[in-house]
């Protein structure tokens, strides 16, 4: 059973990575911020598979508290990008 979760992380790890290049090339703002909020997502992900694996239900809670702190900023840069401004 931990080989599943050893091949979950491994894949995890590539796809950050290659979520990690598109932010650096994207041609456009917008790709970047996908790829920034695929990158919280995918973080998220790593430390929910992480606190499963040890056996540590806290690393569920910081997962969460992650996507909540992932998905508000990617709200927030997309207003600052549409608007010019926060308020």
């Amino acid at each position: 059973m931990t080989t599943v979760f050893a091949a979950a992380s491994i894949a995890l790890t590539v796809t950050l990575g290659l979520v990690l290049i598109r932010a650096v090339r994207g041609p456009t703002v917008f790709d970047r911020l996908l790829a920034a909020n695929a990158i919280g997502t995918k973080t998220v992900l790593l430390l929910a598979l992480l606190g499963f694996m040890q056996g540590r239900p806290e690393f569920l809670d910081m997962a969460l508290i992650y996507a909540l702190i992932n998905f508000v900023t990617t709200l927030a840069f997309l207003r600052l990008v549409e608007h010019g401004r926060l308020s």
